[in-house]
């Protein structure tokens, strides 16, 4: 991806050999006590891809799913408890593919009309679920680039001890631009990934194991 773009072009290397599954994340939206409000959830650091990172929550396909959107909410209500029938989807964005994980994801946006107590279901899949105000995602001070040692650079967000980084930070980053919500913030801010995930990484091993 293009630093400074909010086109929907990502910059990935495609295997044509490799196999490729359908997905579908979650971008759900609410109204919370002091605005807007979005729903993410932390991977539990026990699992094989992605672990301990923080994601919209999703996953892959199911033959009987009927579409994105179904997996999105199937996989959502799976992981936080979220009652589907409260949602209301509003579309979905181009299908972007992860070449890490094979996956050929559908980011699908939808409404919290009717929000509901949501949680850890399983704590060997998510660690942590968390309705992050937009003031906090979009505050500069929270934002920056994180850079890893494979060379990959791209936006982050620190918020409320957790980093956003990696596709879900794409993927934000470019949804906020395009809904008019981001605020200037400072590209040239650049962090090392490690230095960047160590206050989440802190927190992690002072929590009392679930």
């Amino acid at each position: 991806m293009r630093d400074g773009d909010p086109g929907w072009t990502f910059r990935v290397v495609h295997d044509p050999t490799a196999p490729r599954r359908p997905a579908a994340v979650l971008l759900l939206f609410a109204d919370g006590p002091g605005g807007g409000e979005l729903l993410l959830t932390e991977r539990a650091a026990g699992l094989r891809k992605h672990s301990g990172q923080v994601a919209f929550p999703g996953g892959g396909a199911d033959p009987d799913d009927a579409g994105p959107a179904a997996t999105a909410l199937r996989e959502a209500a799976e992981e936080t408890g979220l009652l589907p029938a409260g949602v209301d989807v509003l579309g979905t964005l181009p299908t972007i593919h992860v070449p890490v994980s094979g996956y050929e994801v559908t980011p699908v946006v939808a409404w919290w009309r009717e929000p509901c107590p949501v949680s850890v279901v399983d704590p060997a899949e998510v660690a942590r679920v968390e309705r992050v105000p937009l003031a906090e995602l979009t505050d500069p001070a929270h934002r920056f680039r994180v850079r890893a040692p494979h060379g990959y650079a791209g936006p982050a967000f620190a918020v409320r001890g957790l980093l956003v980084w990696g596709f879900t930070a794409e993927v934000l980053h470019r949804v906020l631009a395009l809904a008019g919500l981001e605020r200037p913030w400072d590209p040239s801010r650049v962090v090392p990934l490690a230095e960047a995930l160590a206050p989440a990484l802190s927190r992690a091993a002072a929590e009392p194991p679930p």
